[in-house]
């Protein structure tokens, strides 16, 4: 069974190398553990401190394209290269290293596809009051989504297995941890969490610089993923709303027209009108977004279908350089390897000639 850890990077030449001499090489009931990291598009020296460093496998990204293209760019390397079970972690050394087994263990002993590392945000002594409620609160909107109990659903210290894997199609440019927990618990991947270390503050965050960003952020994209995979309870939900409160100053008209005042309230009926326009539009959304909702699951199915079909083939990763062997171990090889760009063809070559 292979591991492979993947970290995305982005201009981490200074805090890599503490990371990767955090990552482990051997863990129990795995025989392979490997090294990747994801370059979006850093401008340092984070390829070459990655290479000085031992790592494996690298993904070159031409530009930067974000934390959740880089994550996804990482799950499609590893399966193209053989991983069993992928862990993510970030390049600032927050997550402690040596708790990997312990993420791992649940999808070993065949309890867990999908496995969250709960950082139990309320020990974090940098994180202030007032983001430790917004944890909660952010948190318990995704479980009612997901129809799981992830308590920290935006930890990017998770592991998967290769079929839970195949099924992750992130559409968010911004983050990955919400979107995916959702996309697992629709899809019945079985999610468990277990509660991991940090370590120590290395720099300020580079997703969110003040609480004010990661408020709005989050909040968009919660907002944003709702309505993806809820779009009948969200727009519908909106769309009573309005008719309830339609029927207020439709009530007050209709008193003052009895009483013989009508005339002098007719605000109140145009208001009125607004309100229940705006709930049938809200109505006719929710409708189309139940229809796109069941074609975006089209979607995943057949994107799921292409990534086994490339696995099967032997397609190389794309932007991707072998990185260093460490000292002690061999070469990827093995019977999920995948080949160079350059094998692949000639094997393609052979066949058309063979034919």
């Amino acid at each position: 069974m292979k591991l492979i850890i993947q970290i995305p990077c982005l201009n981490e030449e200074a805090t890599l190398p503490e990371t990767l001499a955090d990552l482990p090489r051997e863990v129990d009931g795995i025989t392979d553990v490997e090294w990747l990291i994801i370059d979006d598009g850093s401008t340092d020296a984070t390829v070459e401190v990655a290479l000085a460093n031992g790592v494996d496998h690298i993904v070159r990204l031409t530009n930067n394209r974000g934390l959740a293209a880089g994550f996804q760019a990482g799950l499609d390397a590893c399966l193209k290269l053989g991983a069993d079970v992928i862990v993510n972690t970030d390049a600032d050394n927050q997550y402690y290293g040596a708790d990997i087994p312990k993420l791992v263990e649940p999808i070993i002993a065949g309890r867990a596809d999908m496995v969250i590392g709960d950082r139990q945000t309320d020990t974090i002594e940098h994180f202030s009051p007032i983001k430790k409620r917004l944890q909660k609160l952010g948190s318990w909107v995704v479980r009612q989504a997901s129809e799981t109990d992830v308590p920290d659903t935006t930890s990017g210290f998770r592991a998967y297995n290769r079929e839970a894997a195949l099924q992750m199609a992130v559409v968010s440019r911004f983050t990955y941890t919400l979107e995916t927990i959702i996309q697992a618990g629709k899809l019945l991947v079985a999610v468990e969490d277990v509660p991991i270390r940090t370590n120590p503050k290395t720099r300020e965050s580079r997703l969110f610089p003040s609480t004010w960003s990661y408020v709005r952020r989050n909040s968009i994209s919660i907002f944003r993923i709702y309505a993806q995979y809820e779009p009948m309870r969200v727009f519908f939900s909106a769309a009573v709303v309005l008719a309830v409160a339609a029927v207020i100053p439709f009530t007050l008209f209709f008193i003052n027209w009895v009483q013989g005042d009508g005339a002098g309230h007719v605000q109140s009926l145009i208001f009125g009108a607004v309100l229940f326009n705006a709930a049938v539009v809200m109505g006719a959304l929710a409708v189309i977004g139940d229809l796109m909702h069941a074609q975006r699951i089209m979607s995943q199915r057949i994107f799921e279908r292409v990534r086994r079909v490339e696995l099967e083939l032997g397609v190389p990763p794309s932007h991707y350089e072998p990185g260093a062997t460490p000292t002690g171990q061999a070469a990827t090889t093995g019977a999920h390897s995948a080949p160079s760009p350059s094998e692949h063809r000639a094997q393609l070559q052979q066949e058309e000639a063979s034919r």
